[in-house]
């Protein structure tokens, strides 16, 4: 386990005499001795001229540190609900060290929740996240209120966020039990986050939290708090300098170029948000997944937590809940991922002890429980994942590229050029196909020749530059075959899928230099032999014994990267172009990731991802 690394702590709740809920680790109370909701709109809203400073704003975005019971952010959302002027979109970033589980918050709430709150309170218990470290976006009343908890040490997640704050919350307990959020490290960086007229509340008075906040940039007052208490209210400073602008933050169309897993996921994260939107493809592209009867989404683990695994844990998470309701091309049906051998296997289940994930999310399970899991008798043990996720790919570009304000065009795009402040996409003949303001380029191994033919590749984007496309194939075999097939993903060398139209997808083979993808007898004897790696004796016989060359399947190519992660950003040598390309055989993974955080980026949210995350990704 990498020194770095520092496993998620639940808050373990407790009740003093009073009835009161506090946290055994710090031996403080999560709220006011009084009346939890009078503190929270008197410190909070009132103590940052809410809900006046939001008023006619077309967003607005309030930095919390310590979520607690959630009671800040439910006070703040019904004051939004309840204001005709409210700003249209309400951003909530809040720090949270120790979160409570599900239960627990209930249980609290149970005791100490104003009736006012209930009805709000059980639409955010419905969405509270897996206890897993990193940032959780949640969404409400159509996406016009969001709440990202960033989950993890406050000194730590603090230099991962990326905002435009308006205003903070600080609460969390006192400096004297948990100096660690009240550092000048942690309100420093926090403070970096200011828009020019941000400003802050607290309840906590003490001098040398005012002196912390007025070195960090604020005009600093101590005044009237809740009942016979002081507290401290700021206003960013004048700034010398020039304030940073945020990206573009109208409602302006954008085109996007591409219609796969890529273009769908930014499109219909765009379009969620209010953009309209144009999806720009040549004939038959948005069909390339036609014939790919099913695959799996499942998150990488690792040892030390490093970023691949970070991010995909990030986009298996932001799957799940893009996707929810999309019952024809999404099933949650968990996820068997075998490790090569007994070695490996016991590794793992070390790793995954040292990482201290929630056992509702990942668990290590022995052969036998994992042949219960399957239905089927399997080879070894492995990493069972609860949430892992069987998708009809056809059907999941489909859905997403039918959300309102997109409309889909037919054309080649052979080269980008800008003409009177906006992008436009030029057919080989140089006629305009489409054009926008903002461009995204989401057309996979297509993207580095039409940058190349624009001028914009070399020597700007030299990691592009070595992109290549992979081919591959996958093969179904009758579930009949596999009485039935197995109930959840099975993973490992290749991997087997549970039962779609009388089929069990097997996969996948990886193709260098090839001329076309396609589908063969050499092809599909390699998906045969790495799904029979996976079962034992008698199941992997009756795979190995089928007509390799007789079967139905699906053959594609994969945009890949060195490093294998995706480019998803801006072009920061070209204002308004945007990239999502180099997904690999990962699209799965980064389809709404990549679109959520590209849409977050046009509209002037707080970023749905850590900093040194997008670092990985940004196009280069």
């Amino acid at each position: 386990m990498s020194s770095s690394y520092i496993p998620l702590q639940p808050a373990v709740l407790s009740f003093d005499e009073a009835g009161r809920p506090c946290s055994a680790s710090y031996g403080d109370v999560y709220h006011s001795r009084v009346d939890a909701l009078g503190q929270a709109e008197h410190v909070f809203l009132r103590g940052n001229d809410l809900p006046r400073r939001w008023q006619g704003r077309a967003r607005f975005t309030v930095c919390e540190t310590g979520f607690g019971l959630g009671l800040n952010f439910l006070a703040l959302w019904r004051a939004w609900r309840a204001d005709p002027r409210r700003a249209a979109r309400l951003h909530v970033v809040s720090i949270e060290g120790h979160p409570l589980q599900r239960d627990a918050l209930r249980a609290a709430w149970d005791r100490h929740l104003p009736r006012q709150l209930r009805a709000s309170a059980d639409a955010l218990i419905e969405q509270w996240p897996q206890l897993l470290p990193g940032l959780h976006r949640l969404e409400f009343d159509n996406g016009a209120v969001t709440l990202t908890l960033a989950f993890g040490e406050a000194a730590t997640v603090a230099q991962r966020l990326s905002a435009r704050v308006d205003a903070y919350f600080l609460d969390g307990f006192a400096p004297s039990r948990n100096p660690a959020m009240w550092s000048p490290e942690v309100l420093g960086v926090l403070a970096r986050l200011a828009a020019p007229d941000a400003t802050l509340a607290t309840w906590c008075s003490v001098g040398h939290v005012r002196r912390t906040l007025a070195a960090a940039g604020f005009e600093i007052s101590r005044v009237q708090g809740y009942g016979k208490l002081h507290m401290t209210v700021g206003r960013r400073a004048a700034q010398a300098g020039p304030d940073s602008e945020p990206p573009c933050t109208d409602l302006a169309p954008v085109l996007v170029i591409g219609a796969g897993l890529a273009g769908a996921g930014v499109a219909q994260a765009l379009a969620l948000r209010g953009r309209q939107v144009t999806v720009l493809a040549p004939e038959g592209d948005a069909g390339a997944h036609r014939g790919h009867l099913a695959a799996a989404l499942t998150p990488v683990i690792a040892r030390d937590d490093n970023p691949r695994a970070r991010l995909s844990r990030a986009g298996s998470l932001r799957a799940l809940r893009r996707w929810a309701g999309l019952d024809q091309a999404v099933r949650v049906c968990g996820t068997l991922q075998l490790e090569r051998d007994a070695g490996r296997a016991a590794a793992l289940s070390e790793a995954l002890s040292g990482l201290a994930f929630p056992q509702d999310w990942a668990r290590c399970v022995d052969v036998g429980e994992a042949g219960q899991l399957a239905g089927l008798p399997l080879a070894r043990g492995g990493v069972y994942f609860r949430d892992g996720m069987l998708v009809r790919p056809d059907r999941l570009v489909a859905a997403l590229l039918s959300a309102p304000g997109i409309v889909r065009r037919t054309g080649t795009a052979a080269r980008l050029r800008q003409s009177a402040g906006l992008w436009q996409a030029c057919d080989a003949q140089g006629a305009v196909l489409a054009e926008a303001g903002q461009l995204v380029l989401a057309c996979a191994s297509q993207a580095p020749a039409l940058l190349q033919a624009s001028g914009l590749l070399d020597p700007f984007l030299p990691r592009l530059a070595q992109m290549h496309a992979l081919a591959g194939e996958v093969t179904q075999i009758p579930a009949r075959a596999l009485i039935g097939g197995p109930r959840c993903i099975v993973g490992g060398e290749g991997y087997l899928l549970p039962e779609v139209q009388g089929w069990c997808v097997a996969g996948s083979t990886y193709v260098h230099g090839a001329a076309q993808a396609e589908t063969g007898a050499a092809g599909q004897r390699v998906n045969l032999d790495k799904a029979a790696g996976l079962l034992q004796a008698g199941a992997a016989q009756t795979l190995r014994g089928l007509p390799a060359g007789d079967l139905p399947g699906w053959a594609g190519w994969r945009a890949v990267l060195p490093g294998r992660l995706p480019a998803i950003g801006p072009l920061a040598h070209a204002r308004g172009v945007w990239l999502a390309t180099g997904y690999a055989s990962r699209g799965l993974s980064w389809s709404a990731l990549g679109g959520d955080l590209i849409a977050a980026w046009l509209c002037g949210e707080p970023l749905p991802l850590e900093t040194g995350l997008i670092a990985q990704i940004l196009p280069r």
